[in-house]
C-alpha cells in the first residue's frame, strides 16, 4: 500500500495495475477503468469512523412488517457500460406487491433508487448499509421483514476460507467504484445473524452472482428427478453463517454473468428484472397460500418461457407492460438459514 500526498492511501488493481484509493473500513475495492473487484488485505484496512446520528430519513415508522427495497440503473456511473433500465420499476413493483398482497403498511418500507433527489434516498453503499440496520434493528418475535436489490452483483476472491468456490458474492451500489460493493460477509453479519427467534427475513435479489449472497448455509437445487431438494453448503472453515433464532430465506435468479470478478457489462433490462417478474407474477396470479415449492417451480417455468405472456395483471403490476431479457436468468435460486419442507410449507410475507 501507498501512501499519496493528500495522506489518501492507495493500491493497485489486480487485474490492470490501476491506482485505487482505498476506502476507510472496505474490504474491497472496484476499478473504474476494467469494472474488476479486488479485496484489500486486513492488514492495509483503514478504520472507519461511523456516523454518531442517524439521519432522518431513516428514522421511520417500525412495524411488525417492514422492508427496504434497492433499484440501481446506474445512470451515468458505469464508464463503458449501458445503463439498466428495469431496476427502479423493479422496485415500483415490490412496493405494490408487499402493500397490496402482503398488507406492509407504506411508511414502513424504505426504498433506494437512483432516480430520486433527496440525497439520502440514493442507493449509494452508506444509504444501502444504514437501510439494512435500519431493517432489523430491535427485531422481534413475530416481525416479517423483506429485503429487495435489483441492480448489478459481482464476485470477489474469497480470503477467509468461509465460501466453497473461493469467492465472495457481492451487491454493487451506486458509488461502487468509489466505495466499492457490499460483500456477503457483510450482509449476512448485519440482516441475517441479528434475526431472534420468531423473526423472519425474506431477501429478494436481482442481479448477476445472487444465489449465495447472503452466505446462507443451505442451498435448494432441482434434482435430476425434477424435485427441489436441499444440499448443505455451510463455509468449509466453519464459520457460523445462521442467525439467532429467526429464519432467513433468499430467493435469487441463478446466473453467471459473463465473467469472474466483473460486473456484468452487457446487462440491458427493458422494463423489468427478469427475477422480479417471474416472482411478482407468479404472486400475483396464484392464490393465497402457495408453497414454496409451487413458488419456485413457477417461477422457473416463467423464466425457461423467456416471460411467458410478459404482461403483468391487475393492480400490483399494471404500470408495466414489457419485461427484461431473459437471456442471462437461468432458473430461480433458494437458499435458507434452515432446511424445510418446500412443498409444505406456504409462502408467507
Amino acid at each position: 500500500m501507498n501512501f499519496g500526498g493528500n495522506g489518501n492511501a492507495t493500491i493497485r488493481c489486480k487485474y490492470c495495475r490501476a491506482s485505487l484509493s482505498v476506502i476507510p473500513g472496505e474490504r474491497a475495492i472496484q476499478c473504474a477503468q476494467c469494472n474488476c473487484v479486488t479485496r484489500i488485505r486486513r492488514a492495509d484496512r483503514i478504520p472507519l469512523a461511523r456516523p454518531a446520528h442517524v439521519p432522518p430519513a431513516f428514522q421511520r415508522a417500525r412495524g411488525k412488517k417492514r422492508a427496504v427495497l434497492v433499484g440501481i440503473t446506474y445512470a451515468g456511473a458505469r464508464r463503458g457500460c449501458g445503463d439498466l433500465r428495469g431496476p427502479v420499476n423493479d422496485v415500483k413493483c415490490m412496493r405494490n406487491l408487499l402493500c397490496q398482497r402482503f398488507g406492509f403498511p407504506g411508511e414502513c418500507i424504505i426504498m433506494l433508487t437512483d432516480d430520486q433527489r433527496d440525497p439520502f434516498r440514493l442507493p449509494t453503499k452508506e444509504n444501502i448499509r444504514m437501510a439494512m440496520h435500519w431493517l432489523v434493528q430491535g427485531c422481534s418475535y413475530g416481525d416479517s421483514l423483506v429485503f429487495h436489490f435489483s441492480g448489478i452483483g459481482a464476485q470477489v476472491a474469497d480470503d477467509d476460507g468461509d465460501e466453497a468456490d473461493g469467492y465472495d458474492e457481492a451487491i454493487c451500489p451506486l458509488d461502487a467504484f468509489q466505495s466499492g460493493p457490499i460483500l456477503d460477509d457483510e450482509i449476512n453479519e448485519v440482516i441475517v445473524r441479528p434475526l431472534v427467534h420468531g423473526a423472519r427475513l425474506h431477501a429478494v435479489v436481482d442481479a448477476c452472482y445472487s444465489a449465495t449472497v447472503l452466505d446462507l448455509p443451505y442451498q435448494c437445487r432441482m434434482s435430476r428427478n425434477g424435485f427441489w431438494q436441499w444440499e448443505d453448503e455451510s463455509p468449509p472453515s466453519g464459520a457460523w453463517k445462521g442467525t439467532s433464532g429467526g429464519h432467513a430465506v433468499l430467493i435469487s435468479g441463478y446466473s453467471e454473468g459473463k465473467g469472474n470478478f466483473a460486473m456484468m457489462p452487457d446487462a440491458h433490462a427493458s422494463v423489468v428484472g427478469a427475477m422480479t417478474h417471474s416472482f411478482v407474477r407468479t404472486l400475483e396470479c396464484q392464490p393465497r397460500g402457495v408453497t414454496y415449492g409451487h413458488l419456485l417451480s413457477s417461477m422457473r417455468a416463467i423464466m425457461k418461457n423467456r416471460g411467458g405472456g410478459c404482461d403483468l395483471q391487475g393492480a400490483i403490476g399494471a404500470p408495466i407492460r414489457t419485461v427484461a431479457n431473459f437471456s442471462g436468468v437461468q432458473e430461480p435460486n433458494l437458499s435458507s438459514s434452515e432446511t424445510f419442507d418446500i412443498y409444505r410449507k406456504q409462502f408467507v410475507l
